[in-house]
């Protein structure tokens, strides 16, 4: 990779753009700690997707890392909602924290179509567009063409585009670059490394900023997308966000690096480095979670008759992990009185804890299994 060139600066009257160079090319791979990395970073991933095999209803586990990818992807575009926040009904969500609430529960919903839409729309930029659209439906960016590549410049960083720290390129050029992803995905007569392919693609959408809002949380989406449509995860279990968001300066200082200097090789170790650690930490996730199941199965057990129901609203707080006497009622349909009394079972077996600490609206939190996701 030593001879890259990420792009060229062009003045633009009084700023410069960055015009990025087409990716839909021969890459050769040179450097042997990028390999090493590169390896680690493949086993990884397979420990983790050996998961989605032998877990039971191991669909009922990944609402939460949706939810999790959602609340740390929006976090780093400058949203506070928590897990705990993201989990509550919107009447629930106090007034002044709702639009970030409802950025967050749009990430979710553009995750799940996107993942649905795999089966029969590939990898590119109509199914992009669609999941914007999902993304910015009825929020702070809805009159920003959602679902449609920008018409105008925009930029990042700084009050305007005389002080930005970083200028697109001009909009002219975005469905060319945009096409030129596109093939590169597709190209199957050239060899490159998956993971490098969705690393380096990742770098060139968020170069591109082809839309006007939300690149940044689409551009993480696309991680995912790209490992399941390929079939290297049969689930979408693996979400980057939470390691960009933990090493924020350095995700973007490792973009920049790659326009200022063409380093992708440091980008690409990055990349791997986030890939391997989020790996390892799904792992553990996956192994707390199928311990703690087994411990449910088995204090289930001594609730004697209403063990049935118990499971009934077990695997719903395994999706949704907050809950009130109406859902369990509805759940394990049984009545109100009924619903409360098994609630009360569950805090005496500690899967349940109250949050809301009055007497009517009272929410129950599954607090063991949310910490795993923590």
């Amino acid at each position: 990779m030593k001879n890259f060139k990420s792009g060229v600066y062009v003045t633009q009257g009084f700023y410069k753009s960055f015009q990025p160079n087409l990716v839909n090319k021969e890459w050769t791979l040179e450097n042997m700690e990028l390999i090493k990395l590169l390896g680690k970073a493949d086993r990884e991933l397979g420990r983790l997707d050996m998961y989605s095999g032998y877990i039971p209803n191991i669909d009922l586990f990944i609402s939460m890392h949706v939810l999790k990818e959602a609340t740390q992807s929006s976090k780093i575009e400058g949203t506070q909602t928590n897990m705990e926040e993201a989990l509550l009904n919107m009447e629930d969500v106090p007034l002044d924290k709702r639009d970030d609430w409802e950025e967050v529960q749009n990430y979710v919903a553009a995750m799940d179509q996107a993942i649905s839409q795999l089966h029969n729309l590939p990898f590119s930029s109509r199914l992009i567009k669609e999941t914007h659209k999902t993304l910015l439906q009825g929020v702070r960016g809805e009159h920003k063409q959602p679902g449609e590549f920008r018409q105008s410049q925009n930029w990042i960083g700084g009050a305007s585009i005389n002080d930005a720290v970083f200028v697109p390129p001009v909009h002219t050029s975005i469905a060319e670059l945009m096409s030129d992803i596109e093939l590169f995905v597709h190209n199957e007569s050239v060899y490159f490394p998956e993971l490098l392919k969705i690393a380096l693609v990742h770098y060139q959408f968020e170069t591109i900023h082809p839309f006007l809002d939300g690149n940044g949380r689409v551009g993480r989406l696309l991680i995912t997308l790209y490992l399941v449509n390929k079939g290297i995860l049969k689930k979408p279990i693996l979400y980057l966000s939470d390691f960009f968001e933990r090493n924020r300066t350095l995700y973007y200082d490792n973009l920049m690096r790659v326009r200022e200097k063409n380093d992708i090789v440091q980008w690409f170790k990055f990349f791997l480095v986030g890939i391997i650690e989020t790996a390892q930490n799904g792992i553990v996730t996956f192994d707390n979670i199928l311990q703690l199941q087994k411990k449910i199965e088995v204090q289930l057990q001594t609730l004697g008759s209403k063990s049935a129901n118990g499971q009934k609203v077990i695997n719903y707080l395994y999706q949704h992990p907050m809950t009130d006497a109406a859902k369990v009622s509805e759940i394990a349909e049984i009545s109100v009185v009924s619903a409360y009394k098994l609630i009360a079972d569950f805090e005496r077996l500690g899967l349940l804890r109250e949050i809301t600490g009055g007497k009517r609206g009272k929410l129950f939190i599954f607090d063991e299994y949310l910490k795993l996701f923590r």
